[in-house]
């Protein structure tokens, strides 16, 4: 069953199970849901369905309940324990973006291909470059580097001065600081892996 934006998104917040850890430092406390519900000036209904994982915090909910307890929101959404990194992204989980949501004709649409995973070294993407002409597309320049790997369809990347064609297969490196933009060539959208990194230290 495909997910809808609004249920993905809740499923990465409960992935955090921030009702049980906003229970455990409510027992450890010794805090009374009600009395608790005067600290934080909410219901103590609201704070149980919080606990029980019904309803999901707000951030200013979230920022009202940490200082009560004197904690930081990392508390909230750190990781217990440090271990190496392992998420599945499920196809149906992604959710596709335009590259500029107040574009009438977007450049291209991208999905996030980690976008679970923290404190990731890379950014990942899945992105569809619908044909375009050369005054409907944007540069732009970003910190780091990038490779694009073309999975179908050519498309062409305005990179030093010059407009340079990518086909099914080919590839290309660089450094995202220089102005640069892509659009899509063939008839049928193009499309293409993204990688982005940070920059090196």
């Amino acid at each position: 069953m495909t997910e809808d934006g609004p249920a993905t998104i809740r499923r990465i917040l409960s992935s955090y199970d921030l009702g049980k850890k906003l229970r455990q430092l409510r027992l450890r406390k010794k805090i009374a849901l009600i009395d608790l519900g005067k600290h934080t000036g909410l219901s103590a209904s609201m704070l149980s369905q919080l606990e029980n994982g019904k309803l999901i915090p707000t951030l200013p909910t979230l920022a009202r309940i940490a200082m009560v307890f004197d904690v930081g929101m990392e508390h909230f959404f750190g990781s217990k324990k440090r271990q190496g990194a392992f998420s599945i992204v499920r196809a149906a989980e992604r959710i596709r973006f335009p590259d500029r949501p107040d574009a009438p004709k977007p450049a291209f649409f991208f999905e996030c291909l980690a976008f679970s995973t923290q404190d990731k070294n890379l950014q990942a993407y899945l992105a569809e470059f619908p044909k375009r002409n050369v005054d409907e597309v944007t540069e732009h320049f970003h910190d780091g580097s990038e490779l694009i790997y073309v999975l179908e369809g050519s498309i062409g990347i305005f990179y030093s001065d010059e407009e340079h064609v990518l086909k099914t297969g080919d590839s290309v490196y660089f450094d995202s600081l220089e102005p640069h933009w892509y659009r899509g060539l063939s008839k049928l959208p193009a499309k293409a892996i993204i990688i982005t990194t940070p920059p090196r230290a």
